[in-house]
């Protein structure tokens, strides 16, 4: 009888009709199997305790596939070659390569050829390429990873066979296995026979204590969570036995594995980030604003000059600076200087698109399990029945972890670094063993017999073991019966323990037991309970004051946990972070997306969730608008960290998590959390800065030029003099990624927004179109008539080359000017110079490009560009017209603050 429709257990070669992911089969047919009887299982899968013959083992093989973690099918290389060089931003580059190569080599005379614009602009778009070209080939060593944490041998049985080793990939659903002490779980299955077993899921579910599996089957009920890492009866592929055996039947190999399911969405090709999608933005907004200048600019001058081909060139010209084309440069730069400030912080950054990201980042979502705790066991405090400090209960316990010869613990080691650090150890040292009854897992208790003038037996175990085998407690200073009622207040008092997240261990004593070599487990009786032991996985020390900085920068933190709610909440409120609502995984996989995507606005902590719930949350919060962080270690966080804007991992992370995290912190110091959120601000901002000032101050440009164009019986400016023009800002603006930024604006989370470069575009650029008009009619009417005797068409043809020229030269250095200066106006919303100052860098640029602007004009270089020696009435008309547009784009970006909210 088929207990399964083949819906829950598809073979392989029907994969490609089925739609659900891995991750979604692989939990639905564990589920199935936790509630199944033993006998039911073996029914489906064909098969006995005594395992397959080889014949069967390839025949379920063929069904349902290798126990191996497919590998996405790789692109070809030149796929991947074309997909790093071409995206919206290098199409205006490759725009702008065409341009210069039309204008500078192509159609220029043969003597004033020069194509080094050209292989500039060639050579960001490779420099930029290869970058993204080597980031997608390290993308896919995640998965990588994975498949090489697993590549070992296990014992199973085949028919007719003893028990073997053999390699993993070559168990099949329905095989069955023998799990021992040591074993890596080679695959999700279902417990058998179960002794003593412990399993570490901690990389799968971020649980820092082993959990016990047992081979009981779980009834079908609804109510039963719908997670399968919640059922003790199954173990999974990628977790550790601990100690203890168990046999156990495969269920689900390779890619249907609750392991393989996250192999696979690590594979999947991850969404757009914000940065990614903010400088897609920027690119298309730029890209439209081309698409209607080049062709106004190229008309108007078409059909009022009559010449088509210098018409034609003009427009080209005015399309290089219309474009930002440091752009790549600027972010490059920015970026890289992020990540060499990080890095002195010793901080790694793999992805330079991840400083950002960091710096937009809204939320971040922390895993608890070694991110926010040391992730090893602390002895808090030990305590007297009441819950007092109480350090004979210290010495006791202390004694027995000391004396004790079977594997130490993590409490064992605890207790025992407890006393070290405290400088008790030495006043103990007069005990002497006299026997010990080891631990075992029925008992779940160890005991030692210790002699210092009296022997004594300490027992130290489980709460509920401790009040089986104690018929007294130490009771307000006196030795009194263990009654019903003092057991309730005992278990009230370990239960506020437990809800503040600690371990509780008790520990009980006898005096004079029986005699030595007569030592037995059934001297663990009529003991005297003195007290407990509180322990905790403590939060790093860096933990509350990053919490604390990130909220002080508008970064709100939401804990996503594989571990209780119960410790969750403890270290929550030891590192000051508010618990208002906690959501289990049981209630994330009931919600489906709408409600979920309301459920993670107001819940700050998520607990006992699976790696799919973990991804499902960061996809929620991404949907809802915000830039998401994830800081995450173990194999439970991978897929997690791979969906989020930007991933941050830890110095002792396992490999996949390290693989899939754009952020490594070397060291536990949290603290570089907010650096790292500043520099990405300050990358941010610095990169906003250049892209809104050059594109008004440009467009600003061009709005002249078609004004100029439509009136001027001549070019308002030649195409050489427009990129020299552009070339010299260009110059100015290597020095922005140096720039300051003021202190408030790195207070607040910064994103991309493509609509406020429009508006900015559109109120500051018209500023300088006043003032360009006004110098074009002081140059047209007053000062090259002042300098040629005439008006334009009054003068013979030499005299109006000499007329236009020295307008070109007027007009290129008073652009200049404004375009210079407004980098000191726009790089703040306060009052330049006075209130906020740019960099040293930045001042000495600007005040360099500037001076070299002016001077062109009196040097051979000059002439090459046709430019003439401006006349000295020229400049106080020119420092007239500066000032008064400084003091509009003042006006202006106060009013454009007040409107928009902010200016950059």
């Amino acid at each position: 009888m088929r207990l399964f429709g083949r819906e829950f257990l598809p073979a392989r070669n029907s994969y490609a009709r089925i739609t659900t992911p891995g991750a979604e089969r692989a939990r639905e047919r564990l589920l199935l199997a936790a509630a199944k009887q033993q006998e039911d299982l073996f029914d489906y899968f064909e098969t006995d305790i005594n395992g397959y013959d080889e014949d069967m083992a390839e025949r379920m093989r063929e069904y349902y596939g290798p126990n191996k973690l497919t590998r996405a099918k790789q692109e070809s290389m030149a796929r991947k070659v074309i997909g790093a060089f071409v995206n919206p931003f290098t199409i205006v580059l490759f725009v702008l390569a065409a341009i210069s190569l039309a204008t500078d080599v192509i159609t220029a005379k043969p003597g004033s050829r020069d194509p080094s614009a050209f292989i500039i602009i060639m050579t960001m778009i490779t420099v930029s390429g290869m970058l993204r070209f080597v980031q997608e080939l390290r993308g896919g060593q995640a998965a990588q990873k994975l498949t090489e944490m697993v590549e070992t041998t296990i014992a199973v049985k085949r028919l007719n066979e003893d028990r073997k080793e053999i390699p993993i990939d070559e168990i099949v659903a329905g095989d069955i296995l023998y799990l021992a002490a040591g074993d890596m779980v080679p695959a999700d299955a279902r417990i058998i026979k179960a002794k003593d077993l412990f399993v570490s899921q901690a990389s799968l579910t971020g649980e820092s204590e082993p959990v016990e599996k047992y081979a009981h089957t779980y009834n079908e009920d609804n109510s039963l969570s719908k997670n399968p890492l919640d059922y003790n009866n199954l173990a999974f592929m990628g977790s550790n036995v601990i100690s203890g055996s168990a046999t156990a039947l495969v269920i689900a190999v390779g890619d249907d594995t609750v392991f393989g399911g996250i192999a696979q969405r690590l594979q999947a090709k991850k969404e757009p980030t914000s940065f990614e999608k903010g400088v897609n933005g920027v690119s298309w907004v730029l890209i439209r604003f081309m698409m209607v200048m080049v062709p106004v600019v190229l008309f108007v001058n078409g059909f009022t000059k009559g010449d088509w081909m210098e018409a034609s060139l003009f427009a080209l010209s005015v399309a290089v600076g219309l474009t930002p084309e440091m752009l790549p440069m600027i972010v490059s730069a920015n970026l890289s200087k992020g990540a060499s400030a990080m890095s002195r912080k010793k901080v790694i950054v793999k992805d330079l698109n991840s400083i950002q990201n960091f710096g937009a980042m809204d939320i971040l979502c922390a895993d608890k399990t070694g991110t926010l705790t040391l992730d090893h066991v602390t002895l808090l405090k030990s305590m007297d029945v009441h819950g007092n400090e109480d350090q004979r209960v210290l010495r006791h316990a202390y004694l027995n972890s000391y004396y004790q010869t079977g594997l130490k613990n993590l409490m064992d080691i605890a207790i025992i670094q407890y006393a070290a650090e405290r400088g008790l150890v030495e006043s103990w040292s007069g005990y002497r063993k006299m026997d010990e009854i080891p631990f075992d897992f029925n008992r779940r208790r160890m005991s030692v017999v210790v002699a210092n003038g009296k022997t004594q037996l300490i027992c130290k175990g489980a709460i509920e073991e401790m009040l089986q085998v104690s018929a007294f407690a130490e009771y307000r200073g006196e030795v009194v019966p263990l009654t019903d009622e003092l057991k309730a207040e005992i278990r009230a008092t370990v239960a506020q323990l437990n809800l503040d997240g600690l371990r509780v261990l008790g520990i009980s004593q006898k005096s004079n037991p029986s005699p030595v070599g007569a030592f037995s487990v059934a001297d663990e009786q009529d003991m005297v309970l003195m007290g407990y032991l509180a322990f905790l996985d403590p939060p790093k020390e860096s933990a509350e004051k990053a919490i604390r900085a990130l909220g002080e920068y508008g970064v709100s933190v939401k804990i996503l946990t594989g571990d209780n709610d119960s410790v969750t909440r403890c270290v929550c409120r030891q590192v000051g972070l508010p618990v208002e609502r906690i959501l289990l995984g049981s209630g994330v996989e009931e919600l489906d997306d709408t409600a979920l995507a309301a459920e993670v606005e107001r819940t700050t902590v998520f607990a006992k969730l699976s790696p799919a719930q973990k991804v499902r949350i960061v996809a929620a919060l991404r949907r809802n608008g915000h830039t998401v962080g994830y800081m995450g270690d173990g194999i439970n966080d991978a897929a997690a960290l791979k969906e989020a804007d930007v991933g941050v991992s830890v110095d002792n992370a396992v490999d996949i998590a390290k693989e899939s995290a754009n952020i490594i912190l070397l060291e536990k110091d949290l603290m570089v959390l907010e650096q790292g959120v500043i520099e990405g601000r300050k990358t941010y901002a610095n990169t906003i800065k250049y892209i809104k000032m050059t594109a008004s101050s440009n467009f600003g440009n061009m709005l002249s030029v078609l004004a100029a164009s439509a009136c001027l019986p001549f070019l308002p400016m030649l195409p050489i003099q427009i990129l020299a023009l552009n070339l010299l800002y260009d110059i100015c603006c290597v020095t922005i990624p140096f720039d300051n930024v003021d202190a408030d604006y790195l207070r607040v989370p910064r994103r991309w927004d493509p609509s406020s470069i429009s508006r900015f575009m559109m109120w500051i650029g018209p500023a300088s179109s006043v003032f360009d008009v006004t110098t074009y009619l002081l140059l047209y009417f007053l000062i090259c008539p002042g300098v040629f005797g005439g008006a334009f068409h009054s003068l013979d043809a030499r005299a109006q080359a000499g007329f236009t020229a020295l307008f070109h030269t007027g007009w290129f250095v008073e652009s200049l000017w404004s375009q210079t200066l407004v980098i000191h106006m726009i790089r703040t919303p306060r009052i330049p110079f006075a209130q906020s100052r740019a960099s040293w860098k930045v001042t000495v640029m600007t005040t360099l490009g500037i001076a070299a602007g002016t001077l062109i004009p009196y040097t051979p270089f000059g002439r090459m560009l046709d430019m003439s020696a401006l006349p000295g009435m020229f400049f106080p008309i020119l420092a007239v017209t500066i000032l008064g547009y400084m003091a509009l784009v003042t006006a202006l970006k106060k009013v454009f603050v007040r409107r928009y909210g902010e200016l950059l």
